[in-house]
Order: C-alpha cells, then sequence, then structure tokens
C-alpha cells in the first residue's frame, strides 16, 4: 500500500472516529437533558429551540456545501492557479458570512412566528410557548456561526485537510455537556433557567467551533484572505450549487421538522421525538458524515475525470456497504427500542411514561433508517455530478407528504404514528432520487452492464436474507435474556446484548458473503477446483 493509500485511510478512519464520538457525545448530552428536564414544557421549548440550528448543522455537516464548493473551487484551481482559488474563497466567505448574518438577524426578530410554525399545535397559553420564543433568539446565533464554519470546512476540505473538519463540531457537544454536568459542582439551576442557558451555550460552543477552523485556515500554504464581498459570476455558481444542495441534504431533517406541528398536539412528543431523533441520528448521522467528507470528493473526481466505469462502480459500491451497515441498525433499534429508551433516559425527570411513549416513536422511525441511509449516498452521487435541483425538489416534495402523514399518523396510533409518518415520508424521498438515478439516459445499458445488475440483485438478496436471519436470532435472543433473569433495561447488560449482536452479525455476513467485495464460499469452491485440477 503506497503512502497516499495509507494517508486515505487514516483520514477515513479519523473521520469515521470523529463522527461517533460526535454522536457519542450527543447521547451524552441527550441523556443529561432528559434526567434534567424531562420531557416537561422547559424540555418541549428546549427541542423547539434548537431545532434550527440542529438543521443547519447537519445540513453543512453531512456534505453540502462540500457539494457546491469543493467541485467549483478545484475548477478554478485547476484552470488559474492556487492564488485564484483562493481569491474565490475569501470572496466566498465575506459574502455568504453577510448574507446569513443578516438573514438570521431577521429570523430573531421573527421567532415568535417562527415557533408558531414549528409547534402549531400549542395552547395560546402554554407554558413552553413563550419560553421556546426567548431559547429560540439565543440559539439562532449558532446558525451563522455553522454556515461559516462549513465554508471554511470545504476550503480545507479541498485542500485535504480533513481532519480539523471532522473534529471542530465536538466542541458544541462539550460545552453544552459541562453546563448539564454544573449541579455536579453544587450550582442547581431551575429547568427553565437551564433551558435557555443551553440555547445559549449551543451559540458559544459554534463560535468556538468557527475559532477553531479559522486557526486551521490560516495554517494552509497560501493562506485564505476575507476579500471585499463579489456577487460575481463564480459565487453565483456557487449559490446555484450550494443552495439546492443544501435543500437537498437536509431532506431527512426537513422531514423531522414537519413532524413538529403533529408532535406539538400530544404533550411531551416534541420532547420524544427530540430523544428519539438522537438515537435515529447515530448510525445515520456516522454514515452522512463520513460520506460527505470522504465519499463526494473522491466522487467529484471521478466525475470530473470522465472515468464514469470507476464513477459507477464506486457510488454502487457506497450503497451497498451503506445498506450493509443501516439494515441492522434499524433491526436492533425496532426490536430494542424500549429497553434502549429505558436505559438511557428513564432517570430523573424522564419516568416510565415517557420512556414507553419514546420507545415507540423511536421504533416508528427506525423503519425508514434504511431509505435514510440510501438517500444520503444517492444525493452524494447527483452532488458528485452537480445535478442538486432535482435533489432539492424531491427534498421539498417529501417535506409536504410528510405534514399530512405525521399529522394523520398522530391521530391514529399517537408517537408511533408520527415515527411511522415520517418513515413513509423517508420511503417517498429514496424512491424518487432513485428512479431519477436510474432513469439517467447516460446510465450504461450494455449486456455486460446488464449481467452486472443480475449479479448485483443476488448480492442484495443475500443481504437481506441475512438481515431476516439477524432479527431472528435478536428476537430470539431476547427471549433467553429475559428467561434467564437478565433485563435489557440495565446498561451493562444493554452493552453486552448489543456487542454479542454485533460479532453475530459480523458473522452471518462472512458467511452469506457479503461482508467483503468477494463471497468467501466462492473463493473457497473455486479454491477446491484449483486442488482437484492440480491433483488430477
Amino acid at each position: 500500500m503506497d503512502a497516499q493509500a495509507r494517508r486515505s485511510r487514516f483520514t477515513g478512519i479519523a473521520v469515521a472516529a470523529a463522527a461517533g464520538l460526535s454522536r457519542i457525545l450527543g447521547f451524552v448530552r441527550d441523556v443529561m437533558i432528559a434526567a434534567v428536564l424531562g420531557a416537561g414544557p422547559a424540555a418541549e421549548a428546549l427541542a423547539i429551540a434548537l431545532r434550527l440550528p440542529n438543521l443547519a448543522r447537519r445540513m453543512v455537516s453531512e456534505g453540502a456545501v462540500n457539494a457546491g464548493f469543493v467541485p467549483r473551487h478545484a475548477q478554478i484551481r485547476a484552470a488559474h492557479g492556487s492564488d485564484a482559488a483562493a481569491g474565490f474563497a475569501g470572496r466566498a466567505l465575506t459574502t455568504v458570512g453577510l448574507t446569513v448574518l443578516v438573514l438570521c438577524a431577521l429570523a430573531t426578530l421573527a421567532a415568535g412566528m417562527l415557533t408558531g410554525l414549528l409547534a402549531g399545535g400549542f395552547a395560546p397559553d402554554d407554558p413552553a410557548r413563550d419560553l421556546a420564543v426567548t431559547a429560540t433568539r439565543l440559539a439562532l446565533p449558532a446558525i451563522a456561526a455553522m454556515t461559516l464554519a462549513a465554508l471554511i470546512g470545504a476550503t480545507l476540505a479541498a485542500n485535504g485537510r480533513f481532519l480539523a473538519v471532522a473534529w471542530s463540531p465536538l466542541l458544541i457537544n462539550l460545552a453544552m455537556i459541562a453546563l448539564l454536568a454544573a449541579p455536579l459542582a453544587g450550582m442547581t439551576l431551575a429547568p427553565r433557567t437551564m433551558a435557555l442557558a443551553l440555547a445559549a451555550t449551543m451559540s458559544f460552543g459554534a463560535l468556538a467551533q468557527l475559532a477553531l477552523l479559522v486557526l486551521a485556515l490560516r495554517r494552509l500554504p497560501g493562506a485564505v484572505r476575507l476579500r471585499r464581498p463579489a456577487f460575481d459570476a463564480d459565487q453565483r455558481r456557487l449559490a446555484r450549487l450550494a443552495l439546492p444542495a443544501l435543500v437537498a441534504a437536509a431532506g431527512s431533517q426537513l422531514i423531522l421538522l414537519a413532524a413538529m406541528p403533529a408532535a406539538s398536539t400530544i404533550p411531551g412528543a416534541l420532547a420524544y421525538l427530540h430523544y428519539a431523533e438522537r438515537l435515529l441520528l447515530l448510525p445515520l448521522g456516522l454514515i452522512a458524515a463520513t460520506a460527505g467528507v470522504v465519499l463526494l470528493p473522491r466522487l467529484a473526481h471521478q466525475a470530473a475525470d470522465g472515468t464514469r466505469s470507476l464513477f459507477r462502480a464506486l457510488a454502487r459500491r457506497a450503497r451497498f456497504d451503506a445498506l450493509l451497515l443501516a439494515l441492522p441498525a434499524a433491526i436492533g433499534l425496532i426490536l430494542l427500542a424500549q429497553p434502549i429508551t429505558t436505559a438511557l433516559f428513564e432517570r430523573g425527570a424522564f419516568d416510565a411514561t415517557d420512556a414507553r411513549a419514546t420507545a415507540g416513536l423511536l421504533a416508528g422511525l427506525a423503519c425508514g433508517l434504511p431509505f435514510a441511509v440510501m438517500t444520503k449516498i444517492t444525493e452524494h452521487v447527483l452532488f458528485a455530478q452537480q445535478r442538486m435541483r432535482a435533489a432539492a425538489v424531491i427534498a421539498l416534495a417529501a417535506f409536504a407528504l410528510a405534514l399530512p402523514a405525521c399529522l394523520l399518523g398522530a391521530r391514529i396510533a399517537g408517537p408511533v404514528g408520527i415515527g411511522l409518518g415520517v418513515s413513509i415520508a423517508l420511503a417517498g424521498q429514496w424512491l424518487a432520487l432513485h428512479l431519477l438515478v436510474r432513469n439517467d439516459p447516460r446510465a450504461d445499458t450494455r449486456p455486460s452492464r446488464r449481467r452486472h445488475a443480475r449479479l448485483r440483485r443476488h448480492a442484495l438478496m443475500r443481504l437481506f436474507a441475512a438481515n431476516a436471519v439477524f432479527a431472528l436470532i435478536v428476537y430470539g435472543a431476547q427471549l433467553l435474556f429475559a428467561l434467564a433473569g437478565l433485563s435489557l433495561a440495565s446498561l451493562p447488560v444493554l452493552i453486552l446484548f448489543c456487542l454479542m449482536a454485533i460479532i453475530v452479525y459480523a458473522l452471518i455476513a462472512m458467511i452469506a458473503g457479503i461482508a467483503r467485495r468477494h463471497d468467501p464460499l466462492r473463493s473457497l469452491h473455486r479454491r477446491l477446483r484449483w486442488r482437484r485440477a492440480a491433483s488430477g
């Protein structure tokens, strides 16, 4: 393995580790929030206040800014040199920065209207309403800092610097965890005060992230400097690429946003949605963040070079590997929803009733996890080809589908119905994107490619069969643990169970021949044939 390949592998591992650690810290943060605020008015107000900053954070952290910036930056550097590319990046920073600051100021003034749109089911005298407006105003500055941090991160990624981009988001969760740990130091805060302090800490953490990335940017050879704002041809092209990419990348988050009006009609459901979403985003965010930082530049490079066969092979492998991880994660979240929510959240102000409602909502959401993961990978394929507009239109259509689906689901099945409504919208979004890519007139229709398609269908059948066996084993193991008197609601037992499930799934995947590029059983049969031929 040459030095470049080793460096690429190390970068991928480091990015995945940072994404995983960020999700773990997010878990710790939300477990602490549940213990301190439960699912009461303060928790619901905080969930509303953090919704838009979290939406912005996940949009920009999952490759949407990279999708618009990286290809254009590469084109300018190839055509006009590094100085021209640095000038493009500097103008983008000032132009986008000023635009986002103005928009955040306007949103702060209209915080009351935004809260009404996000949680229209609140009663006029609900104590969470006014608290949500104030908390939203405190959290909105984080959007400006995150957007600038994403643009700087895209500049670093275009220059092959991924580590600071991957690790800097941890600062936000660390700051919020430090605040939540204040009672351990003897500082007791009322739930209302804690909710407001957490909203403000989101903004301070985002500013710390921005400062760290600015330091990394200054270390680049031929440092990028701020330039006079100019909406020139390059900036207009960036806007045409990045804005649809932002909307497309926010598809799953827009769908969850559409669930909030339905959740606001059920007491405590906004908090249940927040906690269940955090559990869903552990696998989804890990796969999406890694794909956005590592997969997109490789796809963009293959698309720019015109190596269509390599581009298609990389995209297919990424989709298969993503599904290889997403299906068992969805099975685990569905079958273990109740013990997971009980073990993680049922303490302090969060009682057993809250845990049951959150578990039902989580099981509904988990049904859509494979579709959400496949959507992310398919979006990155379109981003690399700079086909953002169609993906953005599909994301908006999925948002429109989620609104009635979640409202109807809430009326029929309560929190579970909200989760299923989200899953229906996620499935619809993936289906539309899949048809868009499948019907691409540039697709290869040679007979050899059709034979390869049949082989891929066989591999998918093995994948689905392996996961069906895995689901049966997990369900049976739950019964055995119950008969043995071991409660999965105990966190150590749950962790042990999950580790055993991971090992079992790895063995099933290896036996089924889906854990590696080549089928091990087929390779074994081939070696046996060679030996018989040699001995004969």
